[in-house]
């Protein structure tokens, strides 16, 4: 029952999941259950001394000896001491999500690597102008596959730009700031296009520089989309044709489905660029809960989900383009039945 109950209202493409975790992940997740109780015991107790002793040694520090330095390493004791402690709870943490999130993607017919290794596909859409450049980054969580049709990537990555800054005295300091963190979509449009279209939602960098060279700002169909979105291209017809108002409603929306914000997208040779900053997803949850929680397959196909939905956001669209104009009752009444957006949507 409370397997039942934690998947009820997900749509068709997870039926039988229930089946699935009590046969076939719950046994593995039970058989680490004991290592996580101990883990989490671990956690707590270095917590507790942790902040205990970190704290004792800032006011023996402060109050005592009065020397700030050494409460500041008494802090960072306390802190490190903490750390330490939490060290076999994200082990156990890494092996439950391999637990939990290969056996869904393997029945989704999909693959999935949590470490990926550098990604090709971010050169391309730093070149398409949505992402920035970048001195280090961490990629995970690689999803592949193919969803009505149109084969798509999916990963997460984390850019962070080095920089240096110099002081009155002449020393230089230098910091990383995170100039992206969030999810990286790639996949094959359904629509031939030979130009470049690229798409923003705020009034940041990308609009105050435009889109590139030899792209202008694009006049879309319905006003109240263009106070939305920004909108560069090298061919106007062309984006117009792309960038339909059912389309950029749908791109608005997957914000909220994906827990992001900022999302851009671009179109270039045949394929169609998205990234959207959020939070991390496929993640196993608190490892402080017994590792069968329910919960915690209901959060993963919520996010597989999420994934899916931006797949049909696009391809139900190709289910409009090939049944307009053609008369036939029953193919634009089939596009509402069987649009996978729609199931989603009834969902939320």
């Amino acid at each position: 029952p409370g397997i039942l109950n934690a998947l009820k209202g997900l749509p068709r493409d997870f039926d039988g999941f229930a089946r699935i975790f009590q046969d076939e992940i719950q046994p593995a997740l039970l058989a680490r259950e004991g290592e996580r109780q101990l883990a989490a015991t671990k956690a707590r107790v270095a917590t507790r001394y942790g902040i205990a002793g970190g704290a004792l040694g800032v006011i023996i520090s402060l109050l005592a000896f009065k020397l700030p330095q050494l409460a500041v390493l008494s802090a960072f004791a306390g802190y490190m001491y903490h750390q330490i402690g939490q060290r076999p709870l994200v082990r156990i943490a890494r092996e439950a999500k391999a637990l939990l999130v290969a056996p869904v993607a393997a029945k989704l017919a999909l693959s999935f690597e949590a470490d990926p290794g550098p990604q090709s596909t971010i050169d391309d859409m730093r070149r398409v102008g949505l992402v920035s450049s970048w001195d280090r980054a961490e990629y995970e969580d690689r999803v592949t596959g193919t969803r009505n049709g149109a084969e798509f990537e999916f990963f997460e990555a984390h850019l962070e730009e080095r920089r240096t800054s110099r002081d009155s005295r002449g020393r230089t300091q230098t910091r990383w700031v995170t100039v992206f963190r969030g999810q990286c979509i790639r996949f094959n449009f359904y629509k031939s296009f030979q130009g470049r279209t690229l798409v923003t939602r705020d009034a940041g960098f990308f609009n105050r520089f435009g889109g590139g060279k030899g792209m202008q700002r694009a006049k879309l169909e319905s006003p109240k989309f263009e106070k939305a979105f920004e909108v560069y291209t090298t061919d106007q017809v062309e984006a117009r044709y792309l960038l339909t108002p059912d389309l950029m409603q749908r791109l608005v929306d997957l914000e909220e489905v994906f827990r992001g914000s900022g999302l851009r997208c671009a179109f270039e040779g045949g394929e169609m660029f998205i990234a959207l900053e959020g939070s991390d997803l496929f993640e196993p949850g608190s490892m402080f809960t017994p590792l069968d929680n329910p919960d915690r397959i209901r959060e993963l196909l919520d996010d597989f989900g999420a994934l899916f939905h931006l797949m049909d956001a696009v391809t139900a669209a190709r289910q409009g383009d090939d049944h307009a104009g053609d008369g036939n009752e029953e193919s634009r009444e089939s596009k509402g039945k069987g649009s996978p957006w729609g199931r989603f949507t009834d969902r939320d």
